[in-house]
């Protein structure tokens, strides 16, 4: 599928993957809307903190808000150009064990992860196939292709691990019957299961556990840049026979238990 003078959704769309998504592609013709919260799309240097910025036009938006999630499609589709691509990036992924000194694991926060990460994913894949789907198909009979964020936690969840391991499987158990669900309008799906990503959620860390960190990666023997996982999405959208699939970007990493 070409990307050139279609729209492009991208959630988490201002920092990290999301926003090295947006760029790439941007970068490719597509006319990107980019969703984040507000105080996220604050942080973007855009002269007024928010806005646009070349073909990316931020959009604040809550994934886990039916409303929100709604009016930031209708924007994207009502351009132009035919909503095509949609990529999920929001997330969050705190720690907790099940039972440690402190007690037993939050419910509230373990509901909340699950909400954000994997309910939030849900609400954009429904909301913007709606969309995609009242467009014309290419000649290929092809409407669009939404791209999903799962994680290696979903399959090597670690100690601490249990409430983002739980949301991520469950993206990966979306990602099939979501394909099917949706292959009758033309609608591709696949997913991304990232493994240690040089993001700004490890920017507070130090460099010794950067390195303790790449060192575990058997080849390419570092951590993997936001660029690689946005080639990847790019390759995903223009490669016409890949759905319903979840592919691996972690260098052949399997995590151990801690």
């Amino acid at each position: 599928m070409d990307l050139a003078t279609t729209a492009a959704v991208v959630t988490g769309g201002a920092s990290g993957l999301g926003a090295a998504t947006a760029a790439a592609l941007a970068a490719r013709g597509a006319t990107v809307y980019a969703l984040d919260l507000a105080g996220a799309i604050e942080q973007v240097s855009t002269g007024d903190g928010g806005g646009s910025t070349g073909d990316i036009t931020y959009v604040a938006t809550d994934v886990t808000d039916a409303a929100s999630v709604r009016s930031a499609i209708t924007a994207a589709a009502s351009g132009d150009a035919p909503l095509r691509t949609v990529v999920s990036c929001a997330g969050i992924g705190p720690s907790a064990r099940i039972l440690s000194r402190r007690g037993v694991h939050d419910l509230d926060l373990y509901a909340k992860v699950v909400q954000v990460n994997l309910v939030g994913t849900f609400n954009v894949l429904a909301v913007a196939s709606e969309a995609i789907a009242r467009t014309e198909p290419d000649a290929d009979g092809q409407r669009g292709v939404v791209v999903n964020t799962a994680s290696i936690a979903a399959y090597d969840g670690q100690v601490g691990q249990a409430a983002y391991a739980s949301s991520k499987g469950g993206i990966v158990g979306l990602t099939l019957p979501a394909a099917r669900d949706l292959a009758q309008y033309g609608i591709r799906v696949c997913a991304i299961a990232p493994g240690i990503v040089d993001t700004p959620m490890l920017a507070t860390v130090s460099d010794e556990f950067r390195a303790g960190l790449a060192a575990g990666v058997p080849f390419p023997q570092r951590l993997a840049k936001p660029s690689e996982f946005a080639d990847l999405v790019t390759m995903i959208v223009e490669h016409d026979y890949l759905n319903g699939e979840v592919i691996r970007m972690d260098g052949a990493l399997r995590m151990a238990p801690r």
